[in-house]
């Protein structure tokens, strides 16, 4: 098979690792030998089984998962997260508290408030071009947890650190689009959830990491069995999405084989800098969207001139093999999104593409 010749920048679904897209060849005609393809197992037979008792083992060593959390492997994206979160945990006479950095937190909060009172202890101003100092959040009185969304695909900002919460509640994190990309410790967190789709694999699994006690202390209301965290019957409660779960093994391993989040935060920065800098020194040609000290090293988002130039850019980096450099509808100008697998190379390329395009149109 020969080597691509198009660097993939678009927001997600994203960019696989190439060594994963080769064994998931393989595995789709013949899993580990057994002569039928990982999409034709079934979820209950012993075959499935090794793949997802492994998937849930390495995804622990990647982050450093300690013993008192559990993981789980769901459906239904980050977005079903927004209203299982409060259904399970925010009481109807208790707060939660939001910090709203982007779209995606704005709709978090938005589905907590079905539930119980959602309290926004920050909210940025539209467009979001920066996350908040601790001086900048009013937490309420009393929160059951603080909701965060670690990295704003659609602005390109990401928090730095964790911020620091009231005693008695606990940090939850939509880190879908920033998840595994640097060292993370789990034990800040009463749960982290994430979509695969950007980091992780396909579209369809979701990642929920979760403090043990919460999870046995079951929800706060009565709820459908598939709208609970403590299904008796973990996430095999029905048949999960099983293609999804085993190229997200895959990845996890090749995240091992390749130095582990402390190696992957590492080339991000540097891969990130690349394109950063280009913009930096063409500055009266670009600009970045993203105030410094909040930019992201997974979603680098900037504006041209105007739009007429915005758009003959995007459509001459399309025709080098520069795609899905379009910026999100709800914002317009270019965004690259530059997640784990994607290579230095396209940054590099991307890089001479800014130059060149600054100095043929500035």
């Amino acid at each position: 098979m020969p080597e691509r010749s198009i660097f993939n920048f678009s927001a997600g679904p994203a960019t696989l690792p190439e060594e994963v897209l080769r064994e998931t060849q393989e595995a789709l005609w013949d899993l580990n030998g057994t002569g039928i393809g990982v999409m034709e197992h079934s979820h209950r037979g012993g075959a499935f089984d090794a793949v997802y008792e492994q998937t849930l083992a390495d995804c622990r060593t990647v982050a450093g998962i300690p013993d008192d959390y559990e993981v789980l492997l769901l459906q239904g994206g980050a977005s079903s997260q927004f209203f299982m979160l409060p259904a399970n945990y925010l009481p109807a006479d208790r707060t939660a508290d939001y910090l709203v950095t982007g779209a995606w937190s704005e709709k978090a909060v938005k589905e907590a408030a079905f539930y119980g009172t959602a309290h926004e202890a920050w909210r940025g101003q539209k467009p979001y071009t920066l996350v908040p100092t601790q001086s900048d959040i009013q937490y309420s009185e009393a929160p059951v947890y603080v909701h965060m969304t670690s990295n704003n695909t659609i602005f390109g900002t990401q928090w730095n650190a964790e911020p620091e919460i009231p005693a008695d509640a606990w940090l939850v994190s939509d880190a879908s689009s920033d998840i595994f990309s640097r060292p993370i410790d789990v034990t800040r967190y009463g749960m982290v959830y994430a979509g695969a789709q950007k980091n992780l694999g396909p579209s369809g699994v979701t990642l929920v990491i979760m403090r043990r006690d919460l999870l046995e202390g079951g929800p706060v209301r009565e709820l459908p069995t598939m709208q609970r965290y403590d299904r008796k019957s973990g996430t095999m409660h029905n048949t999960p999405p099983t293609f999804g779960i085993y190229v997200m093994g895959r990845v996890f391993a090749w995240i091992l084989r390749n130095g582990g989040l402390e190696a992957m935060g590492e080339r991000n920065r540097e891969k990130a800098s690349v394109v950063y800098d280009a913009l930096e020194a063409n500055a009266g040609f670009y600009r970045c969207t993203a105030g410094e000290g909040s930019r992201s090293a997974m979603n680098v988002t900037f504006r041209g001139p105007d739009e007429e130039t915005e758009k003959r850019f995007i459509a001459e980096a399309e025709a080098i093999g520069l795609a899905g450099l379009k910026g999100h509808r709800d914002v317009g100008g270019m965004r690259a999104s530059i997640y784990n697998a994607f290579p230095r190379e396209g940054c590099d390329a991307l890089a001479d593409f800014l130059a060149d395009f600054a100095k043929r149109n500035g």
